[in-house]
């Protein structure tokens, strides 16, 4: 499952060399990534995703108010705040440690998927791994 904000919308998990595109879904005020080739499919990434941009990542800042540009362009998927079922949870990190909401990107950025996280092995991988399920 993808963020809450788009519990319904049609998605599907993300697979290696996805060619993803940053956009805003219909009936929903979220963004979040699409395949290339169907923009009204989420594809939802696992914590610990790892994805490549085809060039720096412009965001809003917190307020909405600007843009920012990050310099790296390879950054992994997390959910933060899981215990707030009112905020969004969906979020990139980069190399430098910042972390950005999925909702924050512009639209029409592209990017691949890397990796996948790795199968857990513990009891406390799989509680990292395991994605929000918070329904506001």
């Amino acid at each position: 499952m993808c963020d809450y904000s788009l519990l319904h919308v049609q998605s599907r998990a993300a697979q290696v060399g996805d060619m993803l595109v940053s956009t805003g879904f219909q009936n929903t005020i979220s963004r979040g990534f699409a395949a290339a080739g169907d923009l009204n499919t989420a594809v939802c990434l696992l914590p610990g995703t790892e994805i490549a941009f085809d060039r720096e990542v412009e965001h809003e800042n917190h307020l909405g108010s600007a843009i920012v540009r990050q310099s790296a362009i390879v950054a992994r998927f997390r959910q933060i705040d899981p215990h707030n079922p009112y905020v969004h949870h969906d979020a990139l990190e980069f190399p430098d440690g910042t972390m950005v909401l999925l909702t924050r990107l512009l639209q029409g950025q592209r990017a691949t998927v890397l990796q996948l996280p790795a199968a857990p092995q513990k009891g406390e991988e799989a509680t990292e791994q395991k994605r929000v399920e918070i329904v506001a």
